[in-house]
């Protein structure tokens, strides 16, 4: 019978243990605490005994996994059970290190159960725990999609509801009568239109109607509450309904309020705004090679003041790769052919605005290997049952910034984590993927070369393809607006810029 599995220091510190007998935590520190000591450094084992229970053991690094099972248990099966545990630790830990152990201890311990029931080992590999401990269930996400379905169309009823008793109550000022079940807390409509009122004021912030002034009344005191007033009982209404659960308002205000960080358009936004935005899409060998590399971009043109929709942009094209330039088709052709400025071909007509137009577009497509912006060296080699990688990068076009880079390289499954050697930047090891992420903040001419090394059981075709993605606030074309006129007087006009280098698909096979 397995008594006990355990990851524990050199010491004999518990780090992790799951008790599959009814044992204290007394007993079970005090086995662990005599283990190291029972260990002969001189011998070569997988297995130390007393007089009442057998340790089988191994090491890892600097931490040990121990099985504590009775003398007249199969050691055979013991071992098989071990080299299980051992195998599902670097399912879930990067590093096995004392306090990843620690941050991952209930994963472990729900794996753990998989292995072993009530002392005795089941029938389990690597990848039917990791399905047990993921616990999909088709029947839950059933459940949440109507359950969501429910929630969007009791808001969407709600919102309604909350319109009509607005549009009434507006109705009723406009003609000067009192809005029906507006009353005052004491009225016999406290039920149905105070209480829609009031989440009609807090949900619904639209225009808000004027306030009608209160007719002139004698004096005394009144309950009654006035309309379109907010007064300690709305928001004690609206406390009460924060703390039955209702967070409609704060929900909504934070995911709007963090869309706008998202969506939030550059400050120094002009009147005449362009984006330049371009598109790479590349595929290279991996013993080097430049299979195909196609690249789009384009011009768009928003204009958000009609006085400046009669205008002509000056481009400047510095580009020797050959790239393949193409105007819209209401653009003067001529024009841009001869002067390089896009305007339409009726001067006298004006540009639409306030929508983004496209006014030119280009095209690169080539094999050239010099053309590569960002050149990508995998090196796998084999020793032994594992294999040794070495991942290299280098920007070949040194005028690119290229930010929040990503070197995504796949893994053998059920292998457990990499072991990494040097590394610039930072990693990322996602196990339910089975890829190693290698994270770059920014590459430029500062920082153009890199490399990474790592080992991990597995064959050089393992590791392709891999993977690149970036953006970038500076294009690979040089095509630059750098002059914005009007077309009656060919006065300059102000103007801003929006450029944008992105990755359509970047792999190395």
């Amino acid at each position: 019978v397995l008594l006990a599995a355990a990851v524990c220091t050199k010491a004999g510190k518990a780090i992790v243990s799951r008790q599959f007998v009814e044992m204290t935590r007394t007993r079970i520190e005090g086995l662990l605490a005599a283990f190291p000591k029972l260990m002969n450094t001189g011998k070569q084992h997988t297995f130390v005994e007393t007089e009442s229970v057998r340790y089988v053991y191994q090491p890892m690094e600097k931490l040990y996994m121990v099985l504590i099972t009775t003398k007249n248990s199969n050691i055979l099966e013991d071992l098989e059970t071990l080299r299980l545990f051992s195998r599902v630790i670097p399912e879930y830990c990067r590093a096995l290190e004392e306090n990843e152990i620690s941050e991952h201890c209930f994963d472990l311990i729900f794996a753990f159960d998989e292995i072993v029931a009530l002392g005795y080992r089941e029938n389990v590999n690597l990848a039917q725990i990791r399905t047990f401990t993921e616990m999909e269930s088709h029947e839950e996400k059933v459940f949440r999609a109507v359950r969501e379905t429910q929630e969007r169309e009791a808001k969407a009823e709600m919102r309604r509801k909350a319109k009509e008793l607005q549009q009434a109550r507006r109705d009723a000022e406009r003609h000067g009568k009192k809005a029906p079940g507006f009353g005052g807390f004491g009225s016999s409509a406290v039920s149905g239109g105070t209480t829609a009122a009031m989440i009609t004021e807090t949900i619904i912030e639209t225009e808000k109607p004027k306030v009608a002034p209160a007719p002139a009344r004698p004096s005394g005191p009144s309950k009654a509450l006035k309309l379109g007033a907010k007064g300690k009982e709305v928001d004690n209404f609206v406390d009460k309904l924060k703390s039955e659960g209702e967070n409609i308002m704060t929900s909504v205000g934070k995911r709007s309020a963090e869309a706008a960080k998202v969506l939030t358009p550059p400050i120094n936004t002009e009147s005449v705004h362009m984006k330049i935005e371009e598109k790479i899409s590349l595929t290279c060998g991996r013993d080097g090679g430049l299979q195909n590399m196609e690249l789009h971009g384009m011009i768009m043109l928003h204009i958000s003041d009609e006085k400046f929709a009669r205008i002509r942009l000056h481009v400047e094209n510095e580009d020797k790769r050959g790239v393949q330039l193409q105007t819209h088709p209401n653009v003067d052709k001529k024009l841009f052919t001869t002067e390089s400025q896009i305007g339409l071909k009726n001067p006298e007509k004006s540009f639409p605005t306030n929508s983004d137009v496209g006014v030119l577009k280009w095209r690169l497509q080539t094999t050239e290997e010099s053309f590569i912006p960002l050149t990508i060296n995998c090196w796998p080699s084999e020793s032994g049952n594992s294999c040794d990688v070495n991942i290299e990068y280098e920007l070949q076009e040194e005028s690119l910034e290229l930010n929040d880079v990503i070197i995504t390289i796949p893994l053998p499954s059920g292998v457990g984590a990499p072991v990494i050697g040097e590394i610039d930047g930072e990693y990322r090891h996602d196990s339910r993927r089975n890829l190693l992420e290698w994270c770059l903040p920014v590459i430029d001419a500062k920082n153009k070369s890199g490399s990474l090394e790592f080992s991990i059981a597995g064959q050089p075709n393992d590791f392709f393809p891999v993977q690149v993605s970036f953006v970038s606030k500076k294009n690979y074309c040089n095509i630059q607006v750098t002059k914005v006129t009007q077309v009656d007087g060919n006065s300059p006009v102000r103007f801003s810029t929006e450029t944008t280098f992105l990755v359509d698909k970047y792999e190395i096979l």
